[in-house]
């Protein structure tokens, strides 16, 4: 049995992931396979755990270091179809809790390269107006303004272009 949060549902995927905001000198710590974009550090939450407790093993599992969460900052629901060999074409709903880590000054992550699977993941230092796909792409204009609350954002991609 998979512990991931990741179930089908009809045709498609419910996907449960959490999202580590790790923000350095104005950069953001950021993911990426070599498929053109990058994502935010972290991944699927567990059967059984909180999305505190995921997100800190996610920047543990992916930097080697162990962050504490400072809050909350964000809920995403995202309808998507799948990109990878695994979910290829699958429409995918995701919900995830995007939070912002306490980020020592001299924090520097152990390694910039991790497995995800079979698939090598690399990490990266990520300035505001890198020209880049980022996901999510709200994080471009979001993370300026960060309030003290949570904000909930929804993408719907279900309509092919």
């Amino acid at each position: 049995m998979n512990p991931d949060m990741c179930v089908p549902c009809g045709d498609g995927l419910v996907n449960i992931r959490v999202g580590a905001i790790i923000i350095k000198n104005g950069r953001l710590l950021m993911a990426h396979n070599g498929r053109g974009y990058l994502y935010s550090v972290g991944g699927r939450l567990r059967f059984g755990e909180t999305s505190e407790e995921a997100v800190m093993r996610e920047v543990y599992e992916e930097t080697g270091v162990r962050l504490e969460v400072d809050r909350l900052g964000f809920v995403h629901e995202n309808y998507f179809f799948g990109d990878m060999e695994s979910n290829l074409g699958k429409l995918i709903y995701e919900v995830s809790f995007y939070c912002y880590m306490k980020v020592p000054d001299g924090f520097e992550p152990l390694f910039n390269t991790f497995f995800e699977g079979e698939v090598r993941e690399y990490l990266e230092w990520v300035a505001p107006d890198d020209k880049r796909t980022i996901f999510p792409d709200f994080f471009r204009t979001e993370l300026d303004a960060a309030c003290p609350g949570v904000k909930h954002f929804v993408t719907d991609g279900r309509i092919k272009p």
